[in-house]
């Protein structure tokens, strides 16, 4: 009867093991899962939080980490941002980050904007939107994001491994920067979150 009742006990250990309180193979896809299942962080809607698994991601894929080259643009004039809404978002492009990139130079405007320069924690937040020809395949039509910060030197490490989907894509009540057509990557990049698929 012991012996039944270990087996038992470790059955349901191993059981439970099983089924994470979060999924993903990065620590990066692992927080996104995790906030995604979380209520009060996720911006799914209702309906769509009761019946979520996990995101969808590309492997990933060290081949999409680079190290880029970061040209400053400190006279850079504030624009108003287009975004999904009627609202606009006040940015300026804060630089130009050059990298390699599968072969191939590339060149990306990273964002900086003014709301976040007054609000705390986000002061040296700096924002890379980007278009590849994986959207409206296998990623978002209106391309994807990626969460940077103000280095102290003139390098950045660009991880599209950890490209995201703006908000609106789960919920449109939120309001997305549309991705300037100038950050266009005339490759597919196979790496981050891929297109958001409702069960």
């Amino acid at each position: 009867m012991r012996i039944f009742i270990g087996v038992a006990i470790l059955v349901l250990v191993s059981c439970s093991g099983k089924q994470p309180a979060s999924i993903g193979d990065t620590p990066f896809q692992i927080k996104m899962n995790a906030d995604f299942k979380d209520a009060s962080k996720s911006p799914l809607k209702s309906k769509d939080l009761k019946s979520f698994k996990g995101l969808d991601f590309f492997p990933f894929d060290d081949t999409y980490v680079v190290n880029a080259q970061l040209e400053r643009t400190p006279n850079s004039e504030w624009f108003n941002m287009r975004t999904t809404t009627d609202r606009l978002s006040k940015e300026r492009i804060f630089g130009v980050l050059s990298f390699q990139l599968k072969g191939k130079s590339y060149a990306l405007n990273i964002y900086q904007g003014e709301e976040n320069m007054t609000t705390e924690g986000l002061e040296d937040y700096l924002f890379l939107p980007f278009l590849d020809d994986t959207n409206g395949e296998s990623t978002y039509g209106g391309g994807r994001y990626i969460d940077l910060r103000i280095p102290k030197g003139e390098k950045m490490e660009i991880d599209f491994n950890k490209a995201y989907n703006p908000y609106c894509v789960y919920n449109e009540k939120f309001s997305c920067p549309i991705v300037p057509r100038s950050n266009y990557l005339d490759l597919k990049v196979e790496a981050g979150v891929k297109m958001f698929v409702k069960e």
